[in-house]
């Protein structure tokens, strides 16, 4: 009996010790004259392997911030031991649905996540610098962001993923501050329809970008992820589409995430 006590004592302790370190750190945006925080999740063996990681980015929903990630999905920390990568909690504001405003010059998002914020962590971490170390994800608002950003800059992101995305928002005009950011839906259309997801597809050739869409049967947005889905079969553009049961809830994007990560854990073991 007591070595078995001793047995399970000593399974226990490389558990124990094996914490990710999170850190908050302050980035400033040139293009919108202003500082950012951002949540970085770094691995264990960080400091003891000299090698580069590649980097998971994750992108916060409507109202969200850059410690939601963190302070709601603390599996996160395991995910970055478990897989030995580097996990950044993007800040997106309250409501920049990721993309530069065209009706508001203070909000430039896009620009921020894929040349400042991404050059910011790729100079301060050992991080694998290129396409094939990097994949974004993002639940509702954040998941437009993650296909938006990774469908335009398909030379910055390898793969991408989408929890509950609002992959097409023209049909809620009048929700989570959208006409603050694209002008009124009657008077500038345009601006509502280039800056879906939807309308990005003509932009993905030769499945160069490894996708996971997943969204919940219940979920308000489930109609525009089976018109995404849809499209992206008519198009033959490959990808992972999943659904399951559940709504538009924290609940549903925890368990959603423990498949996205696996999914770009899959992508990363190329380069490894």
């Amino acid at each position: 009996m007591k070595n078995l006590f001793l047995s399970i004592y000593l399974l226990t302790i490389p558990l124990l010790l094996n914490a990710a370190k999170v850190d908050t750190l302050v980035v400033y945006s040139n293009s919108m004259k202003k500082n950012t925080k951002t949540c970085v999740v770094i691995p264990d063996n960080y400091d003891k392997t000299g090698k580069s990681y590649p980097v998971l980015y994750l992108l916060h929903g409507y109202s969200g911030s850059f410690a939601s990630w963190v302070n709601d999905y603390p599996q996160i920390k395991q995910f970055a031991d478990q897989y030995n990568i580097i996990i950044v909690g993007v800040d997106g504001n309250f409501s920049s649905w990721y993309f530069d405003s065209p009706v508001d010059t203070t909000m430039k998002y896009e620009t921020y996540v894929t040349k400042e914020l991404i050059g910011f962590i790729d100079f301060t971490f050992n991080t694998i610098k290129s396409r094939e170390g990097r994949a974004v994800t993002g639940l509702s608002m954040g998941g437009h962001g993650a296909l938006y950003l990774s469908i335009r800059h398909q030379d910055i992101f390898g793969a991408s993923g989408s929890m509950s995305g609002g992959v097409d928002f023209r049909p809620f005009p009048l929700k989570w501050d959208l006409a603050l950011r694209l002008g009124d839906m009657a008077l500038y259309p345009e601006n509502w329809e280039k800056n879906t997801v939807i309308y990005q597809l003509y932009r993905l050739k030769n499945d160069q970008l490894a996708i996971i869409i997943d969204c919940g049967i219940d979920d308000f947005f489930i109609a525009v992820n089976r018109q995404l889905h849809e499209k992206m079969l008519y198009l033959n553009i490959s990808h992972d589409y999943i659904e399951r049961p559940g709504g538009h809830t924290r609940e549903y994007w925890s368990n959603a995430l423990y498949y996205q990560v696996l999914y770009f854990n899959n992508f990363f073991r190329k380069i490894r």
